[in-house]
């Protein structure tokens, strides 16, 4: 029988000095709470009630007994009250995990945004390592982790925070050397730049859409950054994201290409773990992300020169 329930009995017993009004008290019966007496100094190996037909007293072991159980109730109470309320406060610890490409972009000024805006929470922000499973990152001592597939498991809680756009380009040298492209098939006559995880490029949305597997692979690399400066310095074409072109594009370091088709978003996810409510400073931080995206929109200037689709738009 649980440990706490036979204590809180005695304790109540010790109070009010009857069996009778501790089961009124408890919203139970007297033969109950008389057995969980019992169950006690069964455990603890002592009487610690002296039971007439008109009263209840103490022992002197009761006494010192009831001192000691009222006060672990007490501190077991003041502690649980302690975590709901930092449960429900927007403070603490907060463990972040993302993708390398994305926490070293955008998602880096969204997350020192966040942390400057809530100083009662200390933020762990790490890139990389995620794994396929994707509740590990719970077992690695994370509370949400970041990621740009899809996801479909119901093991953990998912919330999709926007969508990330990106551009087919390469440099004026580039194409000035090898020709415009006019059609996604073109890709097979040029060379690419390609991340390491994205060997198949796709176009348009849906069953409209079509997949294009990159053969002619001049640069790889696990990081865009190094991508884009590859296509800068005109080494061929590459599938970047919008918000790390754009000072390229507008400058005219790098061109959009191929405005006729579209390059579909990637979603941007946050997972977090099972249970309900979840704690504050997780649904804070997760509101907090999906604003900061909202009211920092990719600036107008590879849209305006490829016709881009939007998530929304499947």
């Amino acid at each position: 029988m649980d440990r706490m329930l036979l204590m809180n009995s005695f304790v109540t017993v010790a109070q009010v000095g009857s069996f009778s009004q501790a089961a009124r008290a408890l919203s139970s019966s007297g033969s109950l709470v008389s057995r969980h007496v019992a169950e006690l100094e069964r455990l603890v190996g002592v009487r610690l009630v002296n039971r007439t037909a008109r009263s209840v007293s103490l022992t002197e072991a009761g006494v010192r007994y009831a001192e000691f159980a009222t006060r672990i109730l007490k501190e077991i109470a003041a502690e649980d009250a302690g975590i709901a309320c930092v449960h429900d406060r927007a403070e603490g610890s907060l463990g972040i995990v993302s993708p390398k490409w994305i926490g070293s972009l955008d998602l880096g000024d969204a997350i020192a945004a966040f942390s400057t805006a809530h100083p009662k929470i200390s933020v762990r922000f790490e890139l990389g390592g995620l794994s396929d499973r994707t509740y590990e990152f719970l077992d690695s001592g994370f509370d949400v982790a970041l990621h740009t597939r899809d996801l479909r498991d119901s093991s953990v809680h998912l919330k999709k925070i926007t969508s990330l756009p990106f551009v087919l380009c390469a440099s004026a040298e580039y194409i000035g050397g090898h020709g415009v492209l006019t059609h996604p098939n073109d890709l097979s006559a040029h060379d690419c730049l390609v991340h390491v995880n994205e060997p198949v490029w796709r176009f348009g949305y849906g069953s409209t859409s079509t997949l294009h597997k990159i053969r002619n692979v001049a640069y790889s690399s696990n990081s865009y950054i190094a991508l884009q400066k590859a296509a800068v310095h005109g080494r061929g074409i590459a599938l970047l994201p919008e918000r790390s072109v754009h000072d390229d594009l507008i400058a005219g370091r790098l061109r959009a290409l191929l405005p006729g088709h579209t390059v579909p978003d990637r979603p941007l996810y946050a997972i977090y773990g099972p249970g309900q409510p979840a704690p504050r400073k997780i649904t804070v931080f997760l509101d907090f992300l999906a604003r900061w995206y909202k009211d920092n929109p990719v600036p107008g200037g590879a849209q305006e020169g490829a016709g881009h689709g939007r998530e929304d738009s499947r």
